[in-house]
């Protein structure tokens, strides 16, 4: 049985993860699937704390965990040197900020071979960062519809569905052999753009409820709205890059935004420009105020405000990025380093 199974390349982009890479990886050598037909390569982006130090020692106690470097700093330069040096038949793409359950691989692949697809992911189970009831609820709105659309491998699925993306990806090998590798121009959002260039080659992805990771969640509204920030922006700024790199969720955050500046500026000459902005806002804060309550409901009321601001975070600020990567595509300038 073991001789029949394909063999996997584990890809592992980091940049300072001395927090949580001991406990990646610990998940992933504990996986059920046979360790001769496993290579993890963690591509480190020169950490500056203890992550290298950290691998270093696995690999001295693993022989099939292996220590690659990424001057370049960002996640495609990462992801296209793991994949060149690579020997699996499959590439499965994980991040060190998550905990893996000890099915994930051989369920990956399983769900690979039975579907005859391109590209199989799972459910991304959000944790909190910390212990405070603002990280909880951070995690709370980073699961609900409301803030995050229908971002299946967020808010979940009751059965194995055709999506345009899902987090990381367990790839047939053959597949950038076709399309060829990641965008290293897109220092956020390259899987998104990645996965809908293999649909338009028509390849499938699937999303399957059974396959699970874990994932910190920013543990304060700070870390959130950088984080949310630049990845609105690299959602427009990639137009500069690639051709539609986005779906139409991505979207929708700008607009309320962009309505909102809009109705603002417009409401210094006119008095309908106002009305149309003081509407905008009330009614964002009359539905997020409807979703926090009933998601505080079913959890703690306790959890009330703490959601409001979460969903407003999160909202705005993906928002906020994406009106700032139209400014800047529409700006003759030099590309931005890594954010």
């Amino acid at each position: 049985m073991t001789n029949n199974l394909p063999s996997i390349s584990i890809i592992i982009p980091c940049r300072n993860e001395e927090k949580f890479i001991d406990k990646c990886l610990d998940s992933i050598i504990t996986q059920d699937y046979p360790k001769e037909k496993l290579e993890i390569l963690v591509i480190d982006g020169m950490s500056n704390d203890k992550t290298r130090e950290i691998v270093k020692g696995y690999s001295k106690q693993h022989r099939f965990i292996k220590l690659l470097d990424n001057s370049a700093k960002i996640v495609p330069t990462a992801m296209n040197t793991g994949i060149r040096d690579a020997h699996g038949e499959i590439i499965i793409r994980m991040d060190a900020h998550n905990i893996y359950e000890k099915d994930y691989i051989s369920k990956c692949v399983r769900y690979l071979q039975e579907y005859a697809v391109d590209n199989v992911g799972g459910i991304w189970v959000t944790l909190p960062g910390s212990n405070t009831l603002i990280a909880q609820s951070i995690a709370l709105a980073l699961s609900h519809p409301f803030g995050v659309g229908n971002s299946y491998f967020r808010i979940g699925s009751k059965e194995p569905k055709y999506v345009d993306t899902v987090p990381f990806g367990c790839y047939k090998r053959e597949v950038f052999q076709r399309i060829g590798y990641f965008n290293e121009n897109l220092v956020r959002n390259q899987d998104i753009e990645f996965n809908l260039r293999l649909k338009d080659a028509n390849g499938k992805i699937l999303l399957v409820p059974d396959i699970v990771s874990y994932y910190h969640a920013r543990a304060n509204l700070k870390g959130l709205f950088k984080q949310n920030f630049w990845n609105g922006y690299w959602v427009i700024y990639s137009l500069k890059f690639a051709r539609i790199p986005f779906s139409f969720r991505h979207l929708i955050p700008f607009a309320f935004v962009l309505s909102l500046f809009g109705s603002l500026v417009a409401s210094a000459v006119s008095k309908y420009a106002l009305f149309l902005f003081i509407l905008i806002a009330v009614s964002y804060g009359a539905v997020n105020v409807i979703f926090s309550l009933k998601l505080s409901r079913r959890k703690s009321l306790k959890y009330f405000p703490t959601l409001l601001l979460s969903f407003a975070t999160l909202h705005i600020s993906y928002g906020l990025g994406s009106l700032w990567g139209a400014i800047k595509l529409a700006l003759p300038h030099k590309r931005m380093a890594d954010v």
